[in-house]
């Protein structure tokens, strides 16, 4: 029987992804490991970083065995660590197309992904929001986007918008989707028989009884109490400045807010180095590092490949 087989895309070239990327290839593992990318770069990135880089072409996944493999995807341009390059923004897309579609076949079990940077891929004249809603068009399903460390995991009704457009996307249609997925990931993903999840409301002190918003009323509400009647365990809609308090999640085992920044600063300030950022409602596992792409210190040596171990790690877990 052949091993877990993890793809790995790095993400923008001139950032720390090749780096912390170079950084995994070192650690022991039980799995199959394929970087997509550049093999020049990444060659070129291992000797400025003083590491050893090693690796097996990639023939596919029938005669694969635990060790580092490559499937080339070649730049455009040549890259400088730090220094972003339009011109590279269609080999990000590619490393990703690679990598999906090879999980779509099964010849990869999971994907793991490196950052990207949305401004150089938007500066290339590529609609890109994230990872998450390309995977998702690309599988075609609706994906719910999860921040998960050893202590807390978090899931979104809404990802990658600007905050005065949200309200409107708070659909009961939404809300109820990401409950289902969140709570059927939850059970047949992270092994949890009877899952409690927490609703943030949207509004400070979840609208104040319909004085500070009526979405609690007339949009999350309703889907909470449908969701409670067929089953689900389920609470809300919480203040959203309680509902991370300790006593409260001693009750939940995931909770939903409703934004980005609702939610995603108070996981991270728990435990950035170990979070990781995980797609719910895919045909496989998709894990990812939950920072950006530090441009600053891309080549120097100094990035830390936390978040990348505990996103491998994550998915190598959830591959069973």
């Amino acid at each position: 029987m052949r091993p877990v087989v993890i793809a790995v895309t790095p993400g923008e070239p001139a950032g720390i992804g090749p780096d912390i990327c170079l950084r995994l290839v070192e650690q022991p593992r039980d799995f199959a490991l394929v970087l997509i990318g550049d093999p020049a770069m990444l060659q070129a990135r291992a000797r400025a970083l003083g590491l050893a880089f090693t690796f097996t072409a990639w023939r596919g996944s029938g005669a694969a065995t635990p060790q580092t493999y490559l499937l080339p995807v070649p730049l455009a341009h040549p890259v400088t660590p730090g220094r972003l390059d339009p011109g590279n923004a269609r080999y990000v897309l590619e490393t990703l197309r690679t990598a999906v579609d090879g999980c779509l076949r099964r010849d990869f079990d999971a994907l793991v992904t490196g950052p990207v940077q949305k401004s150089a891929l938007n500066d290339a004249g590529i609609a890109f929001t994230g990872h998450t809603e390309f995977i998702g068009e690309r599988c075609g399903v609706e994906p719910v986007m999860m921040l998960a460390c050893p202590t807390l995991r978090v899931a979104l009704v809404t990802t990658h918008l600007p905050l005065a457009d949200v309200s409107r996307h708070i659909t009961r249609e939404r809300v109820r989707h990401a409950l289902t997925v969140l709570h059927g990931d939850l059970k047949h993903k992270f092994g949890i028989a009877d899952p409690r999840i927490s609703v943030c409301g949207l509004n400070p002190h979840a609208g104040e009884a319909g004085h500070l918003g009526r979405e609690e009323i007339e949009v999350i509400r309703p889907v909470i109490d449908e969701l409670t009647n067929a089953g689900m365990r389920l609470r809300g809609p919480l203040p959203a400045d309680t509902a991370f308090v300790p006593a409260q999640l001693e009750q939940a085992d995931a909770v939903l807010a409703m934004y980005h920044d609702q939610g995603l600063p108070v996981l991270k300030h728990r435990d950035f180095a170990h979070a990781v950022n995980v797609t719910l409602g895919l045909p496989f596992v998709r894990t990812s590092v939950d920072h950006g792409t530090a441009l600053d210190l891309a080549g120097s040596g100094r990035a830390d490949p936390s978040s990348l171990y505990a996103a491998v790690a994550l998915a190598r877990e959830l591959c069973g």
